[in-house]
């Protein structure tokens, strides 16, 4: 008969290294997953960037034309540098520094929006192969923001997934790894909105 006893120390270190590797595994499992949405993220603030970026190039186009209104110009500026200003630190992406984000990205939004809808007034500018050129650009950009903001919100999924499973949620709380926040549409963004000419 086998004495168990006498090999009792080493199964409960053979125990316990099992113990450690399986927490080594879940850590590094849960960084992997952390940084794919910080990386997430910073698409999604690149994309935003590249509007940003766009933005002076149409209004110096925009501006050519004498008789364009100079307070929907100032307003797509000022929208712009709101917009520019706020950023979100990666390591606290909860749901308020998100909404804050996505109010100022909705400031600027408007302000384009309302720039578009006052250069139909104008033909020669509408007829512009700048002026088309950069709102093709603006277009496709939005369409990439909307790609990374899903693509964010599926980094949060999957995330905030692993970190409430057990045993990961006995671990997760020791290394201070809590929840992101997921990227929400405003409220009152459901209903379109009512273009006049």
């Amino acid at each position: 008969m086998i004495d168990f006893r006498k090999y009792l120390p080493l199964i409960l270190l053979a125990l316990g290294a099992l113990f450690v590797f399986s927490m080594c595994g879940t850590y590094n499992t849960t960084i992997q997953k952390d940084e794919g949405v910080k990386a997430a993220w910073s698409q999604v603030e690149n994309q935003y960037q590249r509007r940003a970026d766009l933005i002076p190039n149409l209004v110096n186009t925009v501006k050519g034309y004498a008789d364009f209104e100079k307070s929907t110009l100032e307003a797509v500026v000022q929208a712009r540098a709101s917009a520019t200003q706020v950023r979100i630190d990666p390591n606290n992406l909860n749901p308020e520094s998100i909404q804050r984000f996505e109010q100022a990205q909705q400031g600027l939004s408007g302000a384009l929006g309302r720039l578009l809808m006052v250069t139909e007034n104008y033909p020669d500018l509408k007829a512009n192969q700048n002026f088309l050129d950069l709102q093709k650009q603006l277009e496709g950009t939005e369409n990439r923001i909307s790609v990374e903001r899903k693509n964010f919100n599926e980094a949060v999924q999957d995330y905030n997934g692993h970190i409430r499973r057990f045993p990961t949620n006995l671990l997760v709380g020791m290394f201070g790894f809590s929840a992101k926040g997921y990227f929400q549409a405003i409220p009152g963004s459901e209903k379109a909105p009512e273009v006049k000419f």
